[in-house]
């Protein structure tokens, strides 16, 4: 009979007191508000590396737009999203070309601190109003404080348009 008892008081659930109960249930509780805010933790600060990368093409115009021998300054406006939040980017390169084959792009912002340059036709040189630097055709430096040379922008020519890499 003694095997009889033992298999009874087996079968029993075991007593749980109201305190070890409630701290069951608060720390379930607090398991899955931790959760609540840490998954999305998570995922926002993983996310963009587990995005696919993509190039970012900006049409610049048509190859007919840049004149021949000449940094043409050409424009495009784009619109960039960032969750709720759009606005809108202009891009402004001087493209180049000597054959109307290939193709040269330079930044108009000035290496020093950033103001618009333009080209001169009288100077045949990108002129910055701010500290009188002055550029040659290449984007070199030929005078005046700039650091480096105007920045290149990558190109592409498709179909007769020019594309830059940005955004």
């Amino acid at each position: 009979m003694s095997t009889e008892k033992s298999k009874k008081e087996k079968q029993e659930p075991a007593d749980v007191s109201r305190r070890d109960f409630m701290k069951m249930v608060i720390g379930a509780s607090g398991a899955v508000i931790a959760a609540g805010f840490g998954v999305p933790g998570v995922a926002y600060i993983i996310d963009p590396a587990i995005q696919e990368k993509t190039e970012n093409w900006i049409l610049l115009g048509s190859i007919e737009n840049v004149k021949i021998g000449q940094p043409t300054l050409l424009r495009a406006t784009v619109e960039r999203k960032s969750g709720w939040v759009s606005d809108f980017a202009e891009y402004l390169v001087y493209v180049y070309s000597e054959d109307g084959q290939n193709f040269k792009a330079l930044s108009n912002v000035c290496t020093h601190l950033g103001c618009r340059v333009r080209w001169s036709e009288d100077n045949q040189a990108f002129l910055c109003p701010c500290h009188d630097a002055k550029f040659d055709k290449a984007g070199d430096v030929v005078s005046g404080p700039p650091p480096r040379p105007l920045d290149e922008v990558t190109l592409k020519i498709e179909d007769d348009k020019i594309y830059m890499l940005g955004g």
